[in-house]
């Protein structure tokens, strides 16, 4: 990774399990495990914490080394949004979303896997998760990036990845769209 992404990844992940809080990497750096790599300044997590994990995590961000705003990861638990948490020795900032309550985003936390990413153990989204994550990221947001990802993700683990996981999750959450362009940008000379 470089240029402190793992010493901030260490400290994030630290900060998750000493807090005992259930939790997956997501988001880029996700896609770049499992697929193409791609700079980024951003650490995502999807977490599930009770409020006394929340108040036990929120604690290990101490000023002036970190920033987080306590009362904005409480609201964001109230309305399953997220908060987030820099880390401002290396600039690395951790989006903290929580875990949203519909059968996608069940499903999708109920398979994370452990892996590691420069020595440090994560739990961490599945290829089929991160690009279906991705090609919802790129629906809100029209983002080609998000295409990218995702096709740069089913251009690394090829045939190892669960095609008819992904569509039925695509049919469902009306991501057809998207997952036709992710297929489009995975091939050569596309």
């Amino acid at each position: 990774m470089g240029d402190g992404a793992d010493d901030a990844l260490r400290r994030f992940v630290e900060a998750l399990d000493t807090a005992g809080v259930p939790y997956m990497l997501t988001g880029s750096f996700a896609s770049s495990y499992h697929g193409q790599g791609r700079a980024t300044q951003d650490i995502d997590f999807v977490i599930m914490p009770t409020r006394e994990q929340l108040r036990d995590l929120v604690s290990r961000f101490v000023p002036p080394d970190y920033y987080v705003d306590e009362k904005a990861a409480f609201e964001a638990l109230a309305e399953a949004g997220q908060f987030n948490a820099i880390d401002w020795e290396s600039g690395f900032k951790a989006d903290f979303m929580f875990r949203k309550p519909r059968r996608f985003s069940e499903e999708e936390f109920s398979r994370r896997v452990p892996a590691v990413i420069d020595g440090i153990p994560v739990t961490i989204a599945t290829a089929e998760d991160v690009i279906i994550s991705k090609l919802e990221w790129a629906k809100l947001g029209g983002s080609d990036r998000q295409i990218r990802d995702a096709a740069g993700i089913l251009q690394v683990r090829g045939d190892g990845v669960d095609h008819g996981y992904i569509e039925r999750w695509t049919r469902a959450l009306g991501l057809e769209d998207q997952w036709t362009a992710a297929l489009r940008v995975s091939k050569p000379g596309a």
